[in-house]
């Protein structure tokens, strides 16, 4: 039975019972925000929940992080609602699936080495905005329309009984892992606020009243779109918008959800599985998607850790779907609204708010940038990068003012310049203002031992000082150069003298 469902990890203890649970809990969540995702995206709701199918079961069974969840997300949704208005559905399925192809070749490239490049204040801010968007889209459940169809907040009796139920749900998720950790208590705060509901005949807002959410199981569908240089150019833009957010978001959660659990999930592996699932979810009639940061964290702080929660929770959902879906629309949206304000509340680093005295200025800076970018535009790529960014010109700016050189002169006569910090376009006039032309003696020697030459800005640098003496008639010896350097330096074959023996070599990380 074991090996059944743990071929990926055949050391890894597996707790069915938690397991099981686990994925249940995140099933009943995953169903208003795929509701919710596809009305965003101007599509029908089984396409949300086809997606959330597809992509859950396809990542949870191929992909590199174990625990984590995916499905309809929000980014994914912003990006296609454009396409899905223009031009169709059908358009939408095919932007899918060209996605999830360039998804694929990102993870065969092992592109995914480049989250590295992510710095931790980005990641603060990534969370904490998303953390705040989790939040401030659960205030729709307090709000009503009105007779001229304008969304207006709750008032008298309906208003305090969503909320006397939400505070419901927020206090059994908080207070029974204090008494038990035997039940997933998110699961445990739904079936209490749903009996309370039935036992009490307490009218409130539910599933149903979102949408519908019956249907059967995913049609597979080619998309009805021109196979054509036309069509490619017109989806193009949107599907590698669209596969830019899902690795983002994906990798991000990854990271995150490696942080929680103390252990290492595989980048490149989880973008094929995204990729792969894509596809499939686009030609299941699904809108395609991405993993999803809330329902993780659901299933991670329930205790799930094997891939046997995320399978669960995918084949859950398809039977809600298709047998269950009279129950499910009974599901009063309180319950499910006090488990995303609980995520969201557990998402938010506060630790970033305690130590925000202890961080530097460019830090909290990049940090605060990175929130506001997701919370106002709430495009989490958008935000990421621009956060990736600011972090590299700060720095950047920050080592350009960091290169020094120790000047002497030995009993020879001869003046060596011993550089300190990295040679690169921000530090080349800093470099070039250590440097006495004129009054230097007949031969100097300038030592990059604690140095790095990092780009063709230092090299040309480098041409430019050979060259100033060259032209007054004194000779330099460049010392600890890599043979790289070397050989791209040019005009200075005649007053170049290479320590050869002891060049370093140069190593680029490679992702495993």
């Amino acid at each position: 039975m074991q090996k059944i469902f743990n071929l990926f990890d055949f050391k890894q203890k597996v707790d069915y019972k938690t397991e099981i649970l686990s994925g249940l809990t995140v099933a009943l969540a995953l169903i208003p925000e795929a509701v919710a995702f596809a009305l965003i995206a101007g599509l029908s709701p089984l396409t949300g929940l086809y997606a959330a199918f597809v992509v859950g079961l396809v990542t949870a069974i191929l992909g590199g992080r174990p625990g984590m969840i995916s499905g309809a997300t929000g980014a994914v949704a912003v990006v296609i609602v454009a396409l899905a208005i223009s031009h169709g559905v059908e358009y939408v399925f095919a932007t899918v699936i060209l996605a999830g192809l360039i998804q694929i070749l990102a993870g065969i490239f092992r592109l995914g080495k480049l989250m590295r490049l992510v710095p931790h204040p980005v990641i603060y801010g990534f969370v904490n905005g998303l953390a705040i968007i989790i939040f401030m889209s659960q205030l729709n459940q307090f709000k009503t329309v009105d007779s001229s169809g304008e969304l207006v907040w709750m008032t008298g009796q309906s208003l305090y009984v969503i909320v006397g139920l939400v505070l419901l749900t927020m206090l059994i998720i908080w207070g029974l892992p204090k008494l038990t950790k035997a039940i997933p208590s998110s699961l445990v705060a739904i079936l209490a606020v749903f009996g309370v509901v039935v036992a009490f005949s307490i009218d409130t807002k539910t599933v149903g009243d979102i949408a519908s959410i019956q249907g059967g199981f995913p049609p597979f569908h080619i998309p009805n779109v021109p196979f054509s240089w036309e069509t490619l150019a017109l989806i193009f833009p949107y599907a590698a918008i669209m596969a830019g957010v899902g690795l983002i978001e994906s990798l991000l959660t990854l990271n995150i959800i490696d942080e929680i659990t103390e252990t290492r999930g595989r980048g490149n592996k989880e973008a094929v599985a995204q990729g792969a699932a894509n596809i499939l979810s686009g030609v299941f009639s699904g809108m395609g998607g991405c993993a999803m940061l809330g329902q993780s964290l659901i299933n991670v702080s329930s205790g799930a850790r094997a891939r046997l929660s995320g399978i669960v929770a995918a084949v859950a959902l398809l039977i809600f779907v298709m047998f269950g879906a009279g129950l499910i629309e009974r599901l009063p949206m309180a319950a499910l609204t006090g488990l995303m304000m609980m995520v969201a509340i557990g998402t938010f680093e506060w630790a970033s708010l305690r130590t925000v005295n202890k961080m530097p200025k460019s830090d909290i800076f990049v940090m605060v940038v990175v929130t506001l970018v997701t919370v106002i535009l709430h495009n989490l790529a958008l935000a990421v990068i621009v956060g990736v960014i600011i972090a590299a010109l700060v720095f950047a700016w920050d080592n350009a003012k960091r290169i020094r050189a120790r000047k002497h002169v030995d009993d020879k006569g001869v003046k060596h310049y011993e550089i300190y910090g990295p040679l690169f376009f921000g530090s080349v006039g800093a470099f070039n203002e250590k440097f006495n032309v004129l009054d230097d003696p007949e031969e100097i020697v300038i030592d990059f031992k604690e140095s790095r030459v990092v780009d063709m800005s230092a090299i040309e640098a480098l041409n430019k000082i050979t060259e100033r003496y060259l032209k007054v008639g004194k000779k330099v010896h460049l010392r600890h150069l890599s043979p790289d350097c070397q050989r791209l330096l040019q005009n200075a074959d005649k007053i170049i003298d290479v320590n050869v023996m002891e060049d370093p070599h140069y190593k680029v990380a490679v992702d495993k």
